[in-house]
């Protein structure tokens, strides 16, 4: 047996070993099993930052960006929104939806007010929506 015989049995075997195990991974990560779900992370409860919004995603209207476990908004009218970003149906982070001024979650689609109420379940409890303050450039977020 010379060398390049002998790589491609033991490449060979290896993929034969590995394969059942690399299969049974995906088909897990497939599973519509409830109990494969996230769970929502708590809303922040002590909060105060300040974010500088002459540059990014806050710079324009309708811009939105997630830190801190908050998501903060841009309105249309130039205001400053701020929410938990974590869904309480399951924990996805969630956007910001600037036609509607809503929050909206990617995953099941629940939907939240601008304050942070649901008005579209699968979510059944209300984001926890945080103060803000804009002075010049500088934008406090706060509880």
């Amino acid at each position: 047996m010379n060398r390049k015989d002998f790589f491609a049995k033991v490449g060979f075997g290896a993929a034969a070993a590995l394969l059942p195990a690399c299969i049974a991974g995906i088909a897990s990560s497939c599973s519509s099993d409830s109990s494969s779900t996230s769970t929502p992370v708590p809303a922040p409860a002590s909060v105060d930052f300040i974010l500088d919004v002459s540059t990014g995603s806050l710079n324009a209207n309708g811009g939105f960006l997630v830190t801190n476990g908050i998501v903060v908004a841009r309105t249309n009218l130039g205001t400053f929104i701020a929410v938990s970003a974590s869904c309480t149906h399951e924990g996805t982070n969630v956007n910001y939806n600037v036609s509607n001024n809503n929050f909206v979650c990617p995953n099941h689609n629940a939907k939240f007010s601008s304050t942070g109420v649901v008005t579209q379940g699968p979510a059944s409890t209300n984001l926890k929506q945080y103060n803000t303050s804009l002075t010049g450039n500088t934008l406090r977020v706060y509880s």
